[in-house]
């Protein structure tokens, strides 16, 4: 009776440590997300109250202006940026898809594809500013000029590293019964691989590209040594062309209050063009999810 009452006892002091360390680690988590939470609110809350007041009509429809000039706007920047970072996607995109789906379903555990993901990973973790000088060593220096070319390069080279990983990871969640029963009805790998687990991952897949449009949307030191920028209207990619990340930096450090103003308005929309994009993303994996 004795040993029944110490075995008891010893369960409930048990238990109780286990809920005094849960709550404390319960507690801490809370803390953690509270504390990440004021920070995004407060950049949130100055970007809006420094951004808003030079929102209007005139950014997206007139030109970067001289100093302080009582006219102008953003919209040879806001081009360039769409226009570097769609052609960066549409070369990142699909390369990416392509490694990813090499990775999960045909290298599996081989050295090459264990290579390719060990450079991957670096890719992934590289300053963008190394990127940037990559790009500037190999395509605007030996030319001798700035482009909007090079400048899509080197956003391509930061959006593939997270589109393979976000392939990859969807594809090897698919079970492989999928793919047994695939091949027991005598289907081919590649329209295996086509029509069920690259179909069943499509939300996923999506969520990563996004995200990825979202990362290089606001880079702005590979765009220093690439794409540089352009005071004035142009659409031709072989020539420096502005963007709007390089925009706010000059902008921003430069003591022109009118320079200033514009660019507390680009941080505004950027900051919510990249906050809808990784809300679109959820937003799509979840719908899909429930289909």
């Amino acid at each position: 009776m004795s040993r029944r009452n110490n075995d008891e006892k010893r369960k409930v002091r048990l238990q109780n440590k286990r809920r005094i360390i849960n709550n404390i680690a319960i507690f801490t988590a809370m803390l953690a997300m509270v504390f990440g939470l004021i920070w995004l609110v407060w950049i949130l809350f100055t970007t809006l109250q420094k951004g808003v007041a030079g929102l209007s009509a005139d950014v997206f429809f007139e030109m970067t202006p001289a100093p302080n000039a009582e006219v102008g706007g953003l919209a040879n920047a806001i081009v360039g940026s769409l226009m570097m970072v769609i052609f960066a996607t549409f070369i990142g995109t699909p390369l990416g898809v392509l490694v990813g789906i090499y990775l999960a379903e045909y290298g599996k555990k081989s050295w090459l594809a264990e290579g390719m993901r060990f450079v991957n990973d670096i890719l992934l973790s590289a300053p963008s500013i190394v990127i940037g000088l990559f790009v500037y060593v190999l395509f605007v220096a030996p030319v001798g000029n700035f482009s909007g070319w090079a400048g899509v390069v080197a956003l391509a080279l930061l959006q593939i590293p997270i589109v393979i990983r976000t392939t990859e990871n969807m594809l090897n969640l698919i079970p492989n019964n999928l793919r047994e029963a695939a091949y027991a009805l005598g289907t081919p790998k590649w329209k295996m691989i086509l029509s069920i687990t690259l179909r069943a991952s499509t939300a996923g897949v999506i969520t990563g590209v996004l995200l990825s449009v979202a990362r290089i949307a606001g880079e702005t030191a590979p765009l220093m040594f690439t794409a540089l920028s352009n005071q004035f209207w142009s659409l031709d990619m072989g020539k420096p062309m502005a963007s709007l990340p390089m925009t706010i930096y000059k902008f921003a450090s430069s003591p022109f209050t009118n320079w200033q103003e514009l660019a507390w308005t680009g941080v505004l929309i950027i900051t919510f063009a990249v906050l809808l994009l990784n809300i679109l993303a959820r937003v799509v994996f979840k719908n899909k999810e429930k289909k």
